[in-house]
């Protein structure tokens, strides 16, 4: 079973001048002080090729949310990750992504039957957000030679424009 984390709660005094609050989106606003800054924490993505239902409906853009450190160790006590640490991850993703298209039971039956693109995909995505705190990457053309950044999470699929 997993956990969900509330979407909106208000962190501080009940009369509004609370020190922060969780928006409906998952992004966390901490004031001090007199400043706001925000932390976003859930990020949208777009799969390579789709998760394939059991009534035969793709589905391709998702929300992962920022793993915590219990989503990082409670993996490591599963018999499964124990006999294959290559499972880490499924189970792993299993716990961090919220959605993928109108499916919101994510469980690692679902992440077991994305395509092998999709789970990289989803590997890769998990990383850059948990370790590198965005969802760019910086890239190079190889006709011009011009460097830019793209965002991953993107709205479009590769290789299209």
């Amino acid at each position: 079973m997993r956990r969900k984390i509330a979407p909106t709660a208000v962190v501080g005094e009940k009369d509004g001048t609370g020190a922060g609050s969780v928006d409906a989106g998952g992004t966390v606003e901490v004031r001090a002080g007199g400043g706001a800054d925000s932390m976003r924490t859930e990020f949208t993505f777009e799969l390579p090729r789709g998760y394939v239902d059991e009534t035969g409906s793709v589905h391709r853009s998702g929300v992962m949310r920022l793993a915590t450190a219990r989503d990082e160790l409670v993996p490591l006590r599963d018999d499964r990750v124990r006999e294959n640490p290559a499972y880490l991850s499924v189970v792993l993703l299993g716990r961090v992504v919220e959605r993928i298209g109108s499916v919101t039971d994510i469980h690692t039956g679902v992440i077991e039957d994305l395509f092998a693109s999709d789970l990289a995909f989803l590997q890769d995505f998990y990383r850059r957000i948990n370790a590198e705190g965005h969802t760019r990457a910086q890239v190079t053309c190889p006709s011009c030679d011009t460097a830019f950044a793209v965002d991953l999470a993107g709205g479009g699929r590769l290789g299209e424009s």
